[in-house]
């Protein structure tokens, strides 16, 4: 089947759609045709009609999502759960869900981060002209008064001198870069490897691993609220974290824990995929046979510390380029105008 590329707030709306037609008493494959019917993208439109098809020879939701080629492991694998469990409305509701908060984490990051950017690029700009331009004008001035430029300031000159003979390389330098962030921006695929690549490397400490306890917190109680045991929710969720081989590691350390006999909560705790203070909640859960409803609160307050962590570490981003800029700005004129002070003084 001819693949279609969607992205993560387009998977959000189709399950929330879906979601609605099938509340509203519609088989699957009426509300896929429903779907294309309504859909502007031809690609898309073919792509539902043909999924339509498959239901009506006989194919499940589930497969026949699988078979398009182009939705994600995981949806897939929640729906053959929903499917399997009867609880299918519930499943494609809780996928709009986590799609949508996917997509506002991604536009908050982006949005946070474009302003001190912008500033970053200008204030760098700033601080290249007073070393390529600015400078030289004060040293010959001071050549004029029959001194010059020594300490911190002669030093400044230097490697404003070194920066102008080194402009082209620079601007090349400056060239690949600003092409790098278009192709990063408007090709899906760069992208996916670049951030594929980061989070096996750094994708798994500080504010990332908050954000992927959140995200197996999610999938847990979705597994769990649908009715599947809590060895099929880790293998499930485990899916989620196949980029990150450390978390990935810790869902197969638990998955063993819990075969050998040990409690979900210690199982848990002892394989580091959950706080201690959730898992003790957890515990007091499964013994009073709400774990389901215990693991979606863990997941709403896991996703709120994750997103109050990452608003925290975005908002010290400006502060700091501000800081560190106005304190460049403050020494490259300040190592300029005390000795021409002390001059003019002298003169006077």
């Amino acid at each position: 089947m001819k693949t279609c590329k969607l992205t993560e707030l387009e998977l959000s709306d189709l399950c929330r759609e879906m979601s609605f037609l099938l509340r509203a008493g519609g088989s699957s494959a009426d509300a896929l045709t429903l779907l294309a019917e309504e859909e502007p993208r031809a690609e898309l439109q073919s792509l539902l009609l043909e999924m339509s098809r498959q239901m009506d020879a006989g194919a499940s939701l589930d497969q026949a999502f699988r078979q398009a080629g182009c939705f994600p492991d995981y949806l897939c694998s929640m729906l053959t759960v929903g499917v399997r469990t009867g609880r299918t409305e519930d499943t494609l509701s809780a996928l709009a869900d986590y799609y949508e908060n996917r997509t506002d984490l991604e536009r908050q990051v982006r949005a946070s981060l474009l302003y001190p950017s912008i500033l970053l690029v200008i204030m760098l700009a700033v601080v290249v002209i007073l070393l390529v331009k600015v400078l030289p004008i004060f040293d010959a001035v001071y050549a004029e008064l029959g001194g010059s430029l020594t300490g911190v300031a002669g030093g400044l000159l230097l490697l404003g001198r070194w920066l102008d003979k080194a402009m082209p390389l620079l601007c090349a330098l400056l060239a690949i870069v600003v092409a790098a962030l278009a192709l990063f921006s408007a090709a899906p695929n760069f992208r996916n490897r670049v951030l594929a690549w980061w989070r096996r490397r750094f994708g798994n400490r500080g504010v990332a691993a908050k954000l992927n306890t959140a995200r197996l917190a999610q999938a847990l109680s979705m597994c769990l609220s649908s009715g599947v045991s809590m060895d099929e929710a880790l293998q499930l969720s485990a899916g989620l974290l196949r980029d990150v081989p450390e978390a990935e590691a810790n869902c197969n350390a638990c998955a063993r824990q819990l075969a050998d006999g040990v409690s979900m909560a210690t199982a848990l705790h002892a394989s580091g995929l959950l706080p201690a203070a959730q898992c003790r909640l957890l515990e007091l859960g499964v013994k009073s046979g709400s774990d389901d409803v215990v693991m979606r609160q863990i997941a709403d307050r896991l996703s709120q510390e994750a997103e109050a962590a990452l608003e925290e570490k975005l908002g010290r981003v400006e502060p700091t380029l501000v800081l560190v800029t106005s304190l460049l700005l403050g020494l490259i004129l300040l190592s300029v105008m005390l000795p021409l002070m002390h001059i003019m003084s002298a003169i006077g």
